[in-house]
C-alpha cells in the first residue's frame, strides 16, 4: 500500500486469507476491475484491522497489500508462490 506496516490480529488472518484467495482468481480470469476492486477491500481490512507501526519498527512482514491500481501484469509478478499474504493463519 505504500503506507508503513500494520499489526493484524489473528482473527483477520482468514478475513485477508479469503480476499487474497479472491484475488487470485480474478488474477487468472483476467478481471482487472475486479482485482483492483478487491485490493482495496485487503487494503482498508488491513486499515480498519490493523494496528499502524511506527515507521521505526522493522518487524518482518508476513504479507504485502500492494496499490488497488495494479495492472494484471504487475499483480502476476506479486501473486507468484503462496500469494499476497502466504503466512497468516487460516490459510487453507
Amino acid at each position: 500500500m505504500g503506507e508503513g506496516q500494520y499489526r493484524v490480529a489473528d482473527e483477520e488472518g482468514r478475513r485477508l486469507n479469503e480476499l487474497d484467495r479472491q484475488a487470485e482468481q480474478a488474477l487468472e480470469r483476467g478481471d482487472e476491475e475486479g482485482l483492483q476492486k478487491l485490493l482495496r477491500q485487503l487494503a482498508e481490512t488491513v486499515r480498519s484491522a490493523g494496528e499502524r507501526l511506527d515507521d521505526a519498527d522493522l518487524s518482518p512482514s508476513d504479507g504485502l497489500v500492494p496499490p488497488d491500481d495494479l495492472s494484471l501484469e504487475e499483480a502476476r509478478e506479486f501473486f507468484e508462490g503462496e500469494g499476497l499474504i502466504p503466512d497468516l493463519p487460516g490459510r487453507t
